[in-house]
């Protein structure tokens, strides 16, 4: 996994994977996701970072149980 923020863009990308970006979509204003030729996601975008999070220079890494307390998303149907 690979995190860049662009301070003069104010983006932060998160790569997933190390594949080839086949597509992108905005799921959200300024949420993007990349998929790779299989449809997996291999990254997200958050445009205007710096309004969405407290410090986009800050990371903090955890391994331990998953927040499983959080409302189930919804499931777009197409």
């Amino acid at each position: 996994m690979k995190i860049i923020y662009d301070p003069d863009k104010d983006i932060l990308q998160i790569s997933l994977r190390n594949e080839p970006v086949e597509e992108t979509t905005q799921i959200s204003p300024g949420l993007v996701l990349d998929y790779d030729e299989d449809g997996h996601v291999v990254g997200l975008e958050v445009r205007k970072a710096s309004t969405r999070m407290d410090n986009p220079y800050a990371i903090a890494y955890q391994v331990g149980a998953a927040d499983t307390a959080k409302p189930t998303p919804k499931v777009r149907e197409e």
